[in-house]
């Protein structure tokens, strides 16, 4: 692929870059507890029926976030949008939410799993989740650079609400996984199925600088209102 880390990756590479890596990851996972002789236990991963309440939960608080937020700035004529493909959206949502779950707990498993629980044994864990969730920003960087470096703030407190979310959860990685897998599916599909497209009007630092949603204070605060949700659920 001729991929190299420090310049980032172009468009016709980072999909079978990414595709790779998801592939890889519970590979390095599986050999990581063998080594170690431990269990996804623990790291948060314990299937159970209350895994499955906190991952539909976290879906919903997700999926709920982003609908406020783009409903608000359709409202503003900040994007518009187009019912005319909705069928292509239904389609595309099964197949799409697969992927994102698949992102979502193999992300989830490594940063607010292994990193998370490996850091709190020596720095505590609001500690090990700020470090947890820099890795988490910082590592967005090899896939594009440009874009990237205006949500480095964004993708941090992202990491944070994560953490808050295990924190809640009592350790368990289900709303957080939901949470990641409903973000993740939710814009996905919104670009996939080009349900809407952003328009000229609204400040970009506002809506989020080159469409990035976590690029502005849109996206800024519906993560703070998912804390506040989160909040509820305690």
């Amino acid at each position: 692929m001729g991929w190299q880390p420090l310049q980032g990756t172009k468009p016709d590479q980072k999909l079978p870059l990414v595709a790779s890596l998801y592939v890889l990851a519970p590979l390095v996972i599986w050999g990581l507890l063998k080594i170690e002789g431990s269990s996804l236990h623990n790291y948060g991963l314990i299937w159970s029926f209350s895994l499955f309440i906190s991952l539909t939960k976290g879906l919903i608080l997700a999926v709920v976030g982003l609908g406020i937020i783009f409903f608000l700035e359709g409202i503003l004529t900040w994007v518009h949008w187009q019912p005319k493909n909705l069928t292509r959206a239904f389609f595309l949502s099964s197949p799409l939410l697969i992927v994102a779950l698949w992102v979502g707990i193999t992300e989830e498993l490594i940063f607010r799993g292994i990193f998370l629980s490996q850091l709190s044994q020596e720095y505590g864990f609001w500690v090990a989740g700020a470090i947890s969730s820099l890795i988490f920003a910082l590592l967005h960087l090899l896939w594009e650079r440009q874009q990237t470096l205006p949500q480095l703030p964004g993708l941090f407190l992202m990491g944070m609400v994560l953490v808050w979310a295990r924190a809640i959860d009592h350790g368990s990685l289900g709303l957080a996984w939901g949470l990641h897998g409903g973000w993740v599916w939710g814009l996905a599909l919104l670009d996939s199925a080009e349900l809407m497209s952003y328009s000229d009007s609204g400040l970009a630092w506002v809506k989020g600088i080159y469409n990035q949603p976590l690029a502005g204070l849109a996206g800024i605060l519906c993560l703070l209102g998912t804390a506040w949700g989160l909040n509820l659920l305690q």
